[in-house]
């Protein structure tokens, strides 16, 4: 997850930042100090570069942790995998519409507007990022008649 402050920071100045804490680490009290100091002169907190270094240590291995292209990796696989299961969801109770002898798509989209049995469906596979927001089409039956 990335914040604010961590956009408004090009991954050069991240980085720069970051060599100047290790640099310097040692003329200071304590690595808090050497993040304050250098957090002042760029303009961003010191948990914020302080959590910068930490990072920069786990991609470095020197430090226990998750590396940040592991964590891209895994986060995209983790989308796909919401994506794919969603999407199989929505043919299962297709399959399971049209395997009643239902042979029109009209009815099928009438039933998933109108609160029919379909209506239940979440999200739209083919909107890229909207897989995991729910799609209200039928919050109300139409009057019959």
């Amino acid at each position: 997850m990335t914040s604010k402050a961590t956009n408004k920071f090009s991954p050069e100045v991240r980085e720069r930042a970051v060599r100047l804490v290790l640099d310097q680490e040692g003329e200071h009290s304590s690595r808090w100090v050497a993040c304050a100091s250098i957090a002042a002169k760029i303009g961003c907190s010191t948990h914020t570069l302080l959590e910068w270094v930490k990072k920069s240590e786990v991609d470095g291995g020197k430090r226990a942790g998750v590396s940040s292209d592991v964590s891209a990796k895994l986060k995209a696989l983790e989308r796909e995998n919401r994506d794919l299961r969603q999407a199989n969801e929505i043919l299962r109770k297709a399959g399971a519409y049209f395997a009643r002898g239902e042979s029109s798509t009209d009815h099928f989209v009438s039933d998933l507007l109108h609160g029919g049995p379909c209506a239940e469906l979440q999200g739209r596979a083919d909107v890229k990022g909207s897989a995991d927001r729910p799609l209200h089409l039928a919050r109300t039956r139409p009057p019959q008649g």
